[in-house]
């Protein structure tokens, strides 16, 4: 038991079992015995229905609009703590990761625009290489142990908080479908009454879930994605308790969802959603541009996004890099920054979801593409310029 329990504690367990999951699901999608049972797990109709309310989904759609949810609660409950009580409470801790998230979102963008420029169906793809994922990414640097500087931790952590509200802002902006008014006044509604129970002073969640529940529900028939109920609902969850100060039912949930949502969600959502059958991907499929957009934008748009973005104000003298941290110690966060997998496959099944259009081209294959040598490249760098032995970390 006590192997278990320090396996799953550790920094490893989460990417580990990410990968694991992703290698099940090529093994299923790729075994021809296999393959038709993958499929149809993956469309098996699954219904629920209360009265004239009716809501009827294939299981890889219930596990991307429903359990991801949990996901993006966790994403949010740790956003607010972070600016409450976290690294980001300090503004000076802000700036360089802000200016990282901004040129690391930017330029993959880009990249990916200009490869795609004369397919304007390709290009509803444009954000898919702008993901970080902040699992993989902290998962290769604790490959490096005690020799990673505290400082690196900090700006890789941060960079991807931000990252991950730039992800949120994108989903809520450009992939939605036909909006529903009704469903998003009720919506509209659930969220004055999370607003209220906060100001009461209520800390037990029972209340925060049932509406967030009904929210969840009216932004699935909205148009906005079901996925964003999560972020709000975390927003309204206390950071104390007023007859407890020691006591934050904002950490307690943060705690108890973290362990669900890294060893069951995202394996859960990668199986799903990483599956990609080799059989009929050939040189044309690779470099199409779609694939052949995120894999540059993941490995080359995030290092030269994050480089240009901070290293500039650094050279003019505006800001410093924080101690410990070298300039080929950011180069190489740069390029772990190119893993984008679990949110940039979410992002891909939003972007050509949305255009209704049989592609001949998988989106996966770039990100499995530009993630991978992301991850090599900056363990490499990392590798080489970090000291064998590393001073004042931990």
């Amino acid at each position: 038991m006590n192997i278990i329990k320090r396996y799953f504690h550790h920094q490893l367990a989460g990417p580990l079992l990410l990968f694991g999951a992703t290698f099940a699901a090529l093994l299923f999608a790729n075994a021809p015995l296999l393959t038709p049972y993958y499929k149809l797990l993956l469309s098996t109709p699954v219904e629920v229905k209360v009265g004239a309310l009716e809501i009827a989904k294939p299981l890889l759609l219930w596990v991307n609009d429903g359990l991801m949810a949990f996901f993006f609660l966790l994403v949010g409950l740790e956003l607010k703590r972070e600016f409450l009580e976290g690294e980001l409470s300090d503004k000076r801790n802000i700036i360089l990761p802000g200016l990282g998230a901004i040129g690391g979102m930017a330029a993959p963008a880009l990249i990916y625009a200009f490869i795609n420029k004369d397919n304007p169906e390709a290009l509803a793809g444009w954000a898919i290489p702008a993901a970080t994922d902040i699992a993989f990414a902290l998962g290769v640097l604790s490959l490096l142990g005690s020799r990673v500087p505290l400082s690196l931790k900090v700006f890789l952590t941060s960079l991807a908080i931000f990252d991950d509200v730039g992800a949120i802002i994108i989903i809520a902006m450009f992939y939605t479908a036909n909006i529903s008014s009704e469903a998003l006044i009720i919506a509209a509604v659930c969220s004055a009454m999370l607003f209220t129970v906060n100001r009461s002073g209520i800390t037990q969640l029972g209340p925060y879930v049932a509406i967030g529940l009904v929210m969840w529900v009216a932004l699935l028939k909205s148009g906005v994605h079901a996925t964003l109920a999560g972020v709000v609902i975390a927003l309204f969850i206390p950071m104390r308790d007023p007859e407890n100060p020691k006591r934050s039912p904002l950490k307690s949930l943060e705690h108890d969802l973290h362990s669900t949502v890294f060893f069951i969600t995202l394996p859960i959502f990668a199986f799903c959603n990483a599956g990609i059958n080799f059989s009929k991907v050939g040189l044309d499929q690779v470099l199409h541009g779609v694939p052949l957009g995120i894999a540059a934008g993941l490995f080359l748009g995030k290092q030269i996004g994050i480089l240009l973005f901070c290293m500039l104000p650094v050279m003019l003298g505006w800001i410093k890099l924080p101690q410990g941290m070298t300039k080929f110690g950011l180069w190489g966060v740069s390029c772990i920054c190119g893993i984008g997998f679990t949110m940039s496959l979410f992002i891909g099944s939003l972007a050509f979801q949305e255009t209704g259009v049989d592609m001949v081209y998988d989106e996966r294959l770039g990100i499995l593409i530009g993630s991978l040598l992301s991850g090599v490249l900056g363990y490499l760098v990392l590798n080489w310029s970090l000291p064998k032995q590393a001073k004042g970390s931990n």
